[in-house]
């Protein structure tokens, strides 16, 4: 595998019924509204579709290292409750598989997501610094699981 290929799963469990999960998470506009620790903007070109296959989201993203990620996101699937299905183009290329499973009260949420670093730096710096942007992956997932958790109490209480 060349060296700015990267692959990533993520595994959080949830305290909350995956139809709100689903709801959260298929509106990738609303991201740095509730993730806004690595989501600082995001842009929304919707498709026209009603299945909103097609709708792409422009984001700028950040993790705890010092460089910004320009990538939009296209919805190739929705699957409502069960998994949501995106392309990803820009600073880094691929794909990401988000899935929704019930786990006993709450649900278990995976994301993978599969890229290669087309950014020079990360593909430059791939080679050496590789355990280092996986590191910084692993981060900024960590403050996506606090902020979904948060969004989740958020949206209960209201």
């Amino acid at each position: 595998m060349p060296s700015n290929n990267y692959q990533f799963l993520t595994e959080w469990q949830v305290d909350a019924p995956r139809e709100l999960i689903y709801e959260i998470l298929k509106e990738g506009k609303d991201y740095p509204n509730w993730w806004p620790d690595v989501y600082l903007n995001a842009s929304y070109q919707p498709s026209g579709r009603a299945d909103r296959v097609g709708d792409r989201v422009t984001f700028l993203t950040k993790g705890w290292l010092p460089y910004r990620l320009r990538w939009t996101a296209e919805v190739v699937r929705h699957e409502r409750p069960h998994a949501i299905e995106i392309t990803a183009t820009g600073d880094f290329v691929g794909r990401g598989l988000w899935r929704l499973e019930p786990a006993g009260p709450g649900t278990r949420v995976s994301f993978d997501w599969r890229l290669r670093a087309d950014k020079p730096l990360l593909r430059w710096f791939s080679p050496v610094f590789k355990p280092i942007f996986e590191w910084n992956h692993k981060w900024a997932m960590a403050r996506g699981y606090e902020s979904l958790c948060r969004e989740v109490k958020r949206r209960q209480s209201a």
